[in-house]
Order: structure tokens, then C-alpha cells, then sequence
């Protein structure tokens, strides 16, 4: 029997498991933690450590029933711990893109701002569960908190936007 040809009953290889966690939950990862920092790069950074982190625990992550939660939760603490160091501070701008018509730029910016004066905690319990369709369950497995933390989080979000965007809809 030919050794080369790998049989469907063989177990996967650890890094090509984690290739399709990779693949699977990058984009996603990513746009969440733009919406939290509002920063392109200082998402593209906290999503790399943030895989760097699961990678190093791949062996014991993989085995886990919720290994996105816990890809989301090394995202949040990581957000947190550089928040902590005041790091964010000196890296918020907001990048759009400049082939958007101009009323779907006008539209983002104003959401953009009224995100901005949400607090962060507010802004990642909206994104997670509002954006993200995550369960309070799950984000605030992610955020570290209570689920019932996270429903208040969101609730006091979208009475700010609506406050502040006049829309009833927010």
C-alpha cells in the first residue's frame, strides 16, 4: 500500500486543521475587531495576535466545543490589554473607501461617529451582538463578561445612537 496516499479515515494534521480555522474565521475576526477600534491596522494587529494565540494552544484549542469563542475572547483581551496601556488612543482614525458614492460615505461616517462616542465596552456588545448575531451568551464569553453584562451594554448602545442619529430603527 502506497503510504503517500493519506486514507479519509486518517486524522488531519494539526496545521492543515488550523489553516481551515484560519480561513474559515479571518474576514470575520477581522471586521468585528474594525468595528471595535475603528482602526484598519490596529485590527489587522489584534487579529494576527489574536491567531497567534490559538495557534501556540492549537493542540488544546481544536478539541474545544467553542473554538471560535475562544479565538473571539483571546481577540477581546488582547483589545482590552492595549486599551489598558492607553496604545489605542494614539492610533484612532477611521479609513474609508474612497471609491464609495458619496451618500454611502456620509452614511458610515455618521455611524462611524456615533459609534465613536459609545464607550468600548458598548461598542463591542453591539458589534458582537447586534452585527455579528452573536448570542449575549457568546459575546460576553468573548468579552469576558456576564451575558446579562452584555445586554445591558447593548441596550444603553442603542439608546445612544438613537439619541444621537434621531433614528428609531438603531
Amino acid at each position: 500500500m502506497n503510504q503517500a496516499v493519506r486514507t479519509a479515515t486518517e486524522p488531519r494534521a494539526p496545521a492543515q486543521d488550523f489553516e481551515e480555522f484560519f480561513l474559515r474565521h479571518r474576514t470575520h475576526l477581522y471586521g468585528a475587531l474594525w468595528l471595535v477600534t475603528r482602526d484598519r491596522h490596529e485590527a489587522e494587529d489584534l487579529a494576527q495576535d489574536a491567531f497567534l494565540k490559538v495557534w501556540e494552544r492549537w493542540d488544546r484549542v481544536r478539541g474545544l466545543e467553542d473554538a471560535e469563542g475562544y479565538l473571539y475572547r483571546a481577540a477581546m483581551n488582547l483589545f482590552r490589554n492595549r486599551r489598558r496601556r492607553a496604545l489605542l488612543a494614539l492610533k484612532r482614525v477611521v479609513h474609508l473607501v474612497p471609491t464609495d458614492d458619496l451618500r454611502v460615505v456620509e452614511e458610515r461616517d455618521a455611524v462611524v461617529r456615533a459609534l465613536a462616542q459609545l464607550t468600548p465596552s458598548q461598542r463591542a456588545a453591539l458589534v458582537m451582538t447586534d452585527l455579528m448575531q452573536m448570542t449575549s451568551e457568546e459575546a460576553g464569553r468573548a468579552m469576558g463578561v456576564r451575558a446579562s453584562t452584555v445586554r445591558v451594554l447593548s441596550a444603553r448602545a442603542r439608546t445612544a445612537l438613537r439619541e444621537r442619529m434621531g433614528d428609531d430603527d438603531a
